[in-house]
């Protein structure tokens, strides 16, 4: 009987509880994710996450933008480890699990391509955050995640954000942002979702999942858009490398 091929590893995981990759791994894990490996296994205090393979990203590419089979199980299999290393809940209104999304291919392409920073936060995990932080930092963290998700997953002009911002710090007299109040932050959380779902036709999306795979695809496709595609071939880096996503 021919032996079953086995399974594309599209996800590698750091923490504690084990880390599958390491540095000499640079082409498939990117060279972010290969660091944060070796730095992981040698005993440095990184915080855990998981690398989404380059393969991963150049195979999303040649199937029109379309996930691997596979892989949403994978991600979620991931996610579970990374809540049992954190102690935190991806989705609770208690104690909630925020994570970043970025990019990392085996070759640094600075501010080429998108990464979005406080996924998870959602109307319900704000007051989450606030009880664990406080109500200031929880809602500048949202609406500052309103912004980079709504910008770089859903295509709202980033303007349209920074417009609402300049409108607020002036209705208050202040200059710079750190001198708006939770009170003020709450408003403009407010007007940041009106702002999406004017441009967008939809809610802000409150499911985390789904902001995860928003995410995750907006950093896939960012690997084709045109300032990355202009500095590959400036700085001659194959297109069929693709990019690791590293979840953290």
């Amino acid at each position: 009987m021919a032996k079953r091929a086995s399974k594309t590893k599209r996800i590698y995981f750091f923490g504690s509880s084990r880390t599958d990759g390491k540095k000499e791994m640079k082409q498939l894990l990117g060279g972010k994710g290969a660091n944060l490996a070796e730095m992981t296994s040698i005993g440095l205090p990184v915080p855990p996450g998981f690398t989404i393979t380059t393969q991963t990203c150049a195979d999303y590419s040649d199937n029109g933008c379309k996930f691997p089979r596979g892989l949403m199980e994978d991600v979620r299999k991931n996610v579970t480890a990374l809540e049992k290393e954190t102690g935190k809940k991806f989705g609770s209104a208690d104690n909630p699990l925020l994570v970043s999304v970025r990019s990392g291919a085996a070759e640094s392409m600075p501010g080429m391509m998108d990464t979005v920073l406080n996924l998870g936060l959602n109307d319900e995990t704000v007051h989450g955050l606030a009880r664990m932080a406080d109500e200031r930092f929880a809602f500048d963290s949202y609406r500052r995640f309103i912004q980079m998700y709504g910008d770089v997953v859903l295509g709202v002009p980033h303007e349209r954000f920074e417009h609402r911002l300049d409108a607020a710090k002036a209705s208050r007299g202040v200059a710079h942002d750190m001198d708006l109040t939770a009170s003020d932050l709450r408003r403009l959380v407010a007007e940041y979702l009106e702002i999406v779902e004017e441009h967008t036709r939809e809610p802000f999306p409150q499911d985390p999942q789904k902001q995860l795979w928003g995410a995750i695809g907006a950093v896939f496709g960012s690997w084709t858009n045109n300032r990355a595609i202009a500095y590959r071939r400036l700085n001659d880096i194959p297109d069929e490398w693709g990019t690791a996503v590293n979840i953290q």
